[in-house]
């Protein structure tokens, strides 16, 4: 590959962080993610509570076990004209260096906001250091069938 190439690939790629406070539905809204882009046929739950199938991003038992993501996982798949890797980061605190280190090889993130709990402490510590990288972010409120707060 020269270095031509190697340039138009690279600019090709993007590279998007889901970040959020725990339990606010990143790994859910990565698997519609890769159900869209065709990457999976049927989207996995988190703890499999409504099916058999655990979520593509979870992969580790202990991650199917406690239905929590312990470690940042890469998925890839095509959008048009692009490559997007998507990185479902962990939202637990006792895993927050893994989040920290995806957030400085990203090109933008984007924060989950649990529409029934509203910003949380997790929530402004990933914005903050969002903010101190420059890093562009993309706001998502879930849970918007759910009473939520103002």
């Amino acid at each position: 590959m020269n270095q031509q190439e190697l340039h138009d690939e690279v600019e090709r790629r993007r590279v998007l962080a889901i970040i959020s406070h725990p339990d606010a539905g990143k790994t859910t809204i990565t698997e519609k993610l890769l159900l869209f882009g065709r990457l999976i046929q049927v989207a996995g739950t988190v703890k499999g509570k409504k099916s058999d199938r655990h979520a593509t991003s979870d992969w580790m038992s202990m991650e199917q076990q406690r239905g929590i993501s312990v470690t940042s996982s890469v998925m890839q798949f095509p959008y048009q004209e692009r490559m997007v890797n998507l990185l479902d980061t962990p939202g637990h605190e006792d895993f927050s260096e893994d989040t920290y280190r995806v957030l400085t090889a990203v090109d933008s993130a984007l924060m989950v906001v649990d529409g029934a709990k509203g910003v949380e402490e997790r929530t402004i510590k990933l914005m903050d250091v969002c903010r101190l990288r420059d890093t562009p972010i993309f706001t998502f409120v879930n849970k918007l069938d759910r009473d939520t707060l103002d």
